[in-house]
């Protein structure tokens, strides 16, 4: 091990070793008769409250589970009718993920009868099968959700259930949720995780469920802070995030109703703030800006998040959590305008500095990649090729972490830009943004400038990406050049042509008449392959790749505008 260790990169590596140490240790402990009788005790008295998961369910997917298929994270597993699903290799890892997160359960519940008593049927045989310890299952990431999800089936499945069953899956649920408040995995989920526990404990009954549900909720009060920033958006700057956070805190601010229990302050304010993010993030198609690692989601999903939101019709500011929105009577931007999270909460982040979303006529027109944790994506699509921005040559502006730092403290970002330049300006029916940032200055001494302007009245977008020598200065001197691109990425069911001059292109989204111009003064214009995730799966789509020279000693820039083209 000496030799693979000391040729690591200094810092990631040092802290690498020690979190491995440690969880080594935490492991081994864990594994311990002595640890899993701490758990069992005190034993819950019964069940109480009925906590009630906002998002939508899935009948057709319930009920092709009870004929004994489960199509989970794009594969599927055939079990057959009462099959169990435990006692044979999934698909692939991503599957098993979502299997033992039981995120299905709901699934099954609203599929009707025999639902309940089939879901109560699968979840003691995981318990049979898992319900000791296992470093898979019980990994904080799977006992998260799994605990969310137990926590908001447990009443409806132990329905008709014996006293024995109904015990025993209580009994599971405090041990699953205690052992998730002892998961000190830093500030990363710490808030999710210790609401899932809280929704857990509320449906325990007796004093074993208070005590629970006291140090839940006290853990979450101190994790909220760091959770949910002042305007509102997660500290991983991901749309979804602040939106899957939402779901879960509503939920247990309706557990806590339905015990009686007032609802801690923390909370209260976390849901007003993530309510506000989320009615910011959602753009005219009823999905969200999908940036971060964070994907669109279907409207109906987006929807159920704001169903309970009291300032529905309050006004969308202009900017949130680093985002910045533009608006005509046609065209909707928002541009990343803020680094992405660093350290432990970057895990999930992406290093694409300024890229842009647009959407015309209420559809999407230019997007990104949609990469997210759970697509069946590589972790290029992280990286600033895979946005609608600018880059130069074939360098990145950060990377995540390999090699034995990511597989202990995950695929972290690593020298990503700390700091972007933004500044927002209104007159009238004009709208117009100044971003930049010198994420390409250590390695060609260069700054990218972006400018987004809104002309309301035309209804049209105009665009600047301009290098420029940073401080003044180029690096290397002389008459040396350097390739640049900028790219658009187009949703899927966006199609484009270039015309006869060679420069403009026709963008034309489905299901539309009027098809919309991006004009420009690159030297050179291309369409090229791409992709877009959505639902976590790949589909293809095409980028239009803006190509030039920049002199590193003078710089360059390149103009470009979208409006709209005549119907025919």
């Amino acid at each position: 091990m000496a030799g693979p260790i000391a040729s690591l990169p200094g810092r990631n590596a040092a802290v690498a070793i020690g979190v491995a140490a440690r969880r080594q240790l935490v492991t081994e402990w864990r594994g311990t008769a002595l640890h899993r009788w701490t758990l069992a005790r005190p034993k819950p008295e019964g069940l109480g409250a009925a906590p009630r998961d906002l998002r939508p369910v899935d009948a057709e997917n319930g009920a092709r589970i009870l004929a004994g298929a489960f199509v989970l994270a794009g594969a599927t597993l055939t079990t057959g009718p009462r099959g169990d699903p435990w006692d044979r290799p999934s698909p692939d890892r991503a599957f098993a993920v979502a299997l033992h997160r039981m995120g299905w359960l709901r699934d099954v519940v609203a599929a009707g009868a025999p639902g309940p008593s089939e879901g109560l049927r699968l979840v003691l045989e995981w318990r049979r099968a898992f319900g000791r310890w296992n470093g898979f299952s019980w990994s904080p990431d799977v006992l998260e959700r799994r605990v969310f999800n137990l926590a908001c089936a447990v009443r409806t499945i132990c329905t008709r259930a014996s006293e024995a069953e109904t015990a025993n899956v209580a009994l599971d649920l405090a041990r699953q949720a205690r052992f998730l408040l002892q998961a000190e995995e830093g500030p990363v989920r710490a808030a999710e995780r210790a609401c899932a526990a809280a929704v857990a404990a509320t449906a325990l009954g007796g004093r074993p469920g208070e005590r629970l549900l006291a140090e839940a909720l006290a853990k979450l009060e101190r994790a909220l802070p760091a959770t949910v920033d002042p305007d509102g958006g997660h500290a991983t700057r991901s749309p979804q995030a602040a939106l899957e956070l939402l779901f879960d805190l509503r939920t247990l601010d309706d557990a806590l109703v339905q015990r009686g229990v007032a609802p801690p302050d923390e909370v209260m304010r976390a849901i007003d703030r993530l309510a506000g993010a989320v009615r910011f993030f959602t753009l005219a198609d009823g999905r969200l800006a999908a940036f971060q690692g964070g994907e669109e989601l279907h409207p109906a999903y987006v929807a159920a998040a704001r169903a309970r939101d009291e300032a529905e019709e309050r006004a969308v500011p202009a900017a949130r959590n680093g985002y910045q929105r533009l608006e005509a009577r046609s065209l909707q931007v928002v541009a990343d305008a803020a680094p992405p999270a660093s350290g432990a909460w970057s895990t999930a982040a992406c290093a694409q500095p300024l890229a842009i979303e647009v959407l015309a006529g209420a559809k999407r027109l230019i997007v990104g990649a949609g990469w997210s944790p759970d697509a069946q994506g590589p972790q290029a699509m992280r990286l600033v090729d895979a946005a609608s921005t600018a880059s130069i040559g074939d360098a990145s502006c950060g990377e995540p972490l390999r090699g034995f730092p990511a597989q202990v403290l995950g695929p972290r970002l690593t020298g990503a830009v700390d700091a972007v330049e933004a500044r927002r300006h209104e007159a009238p029916g004009a709208l117009w943004l100044e971003l930049a940032h010198e994420g390409w200055a250590r390695r060609f001494g260069l700054r990218h400038e972006r400018r987004l302007y809104i002309d309301v009245a035309a209804d049209e977008l105009r665009g600047e990406d301009r290098f420029t020598p940073a401080g003044g200065k180029g690096a290397g001197g002389g008459r040396k050049f350097v390739p640049f691109m900028v790219r658009f990425h187009l949703h899927p069911q966006v199609n484009a042509l270039i015309a006869r001059d060679k420069k403009s292109v026709l963008l034309k989204p489905e299901g539309q008449e009027q098809g919309w111009w991006l004009r420009n003064d690159a030297i050179e214009v291309a369409i090229e392959p791409s992709v877009h995730y959505q639902d976590g799966h790949p589909r293809r789509s095409q980028q239009i790749v803006l190509r030039g020279q920049a002199r590193l000693e003078t710089g360059a820039r390149i103009r470009w505008k979208l409006s709209a083209a005549e119907s025919r």
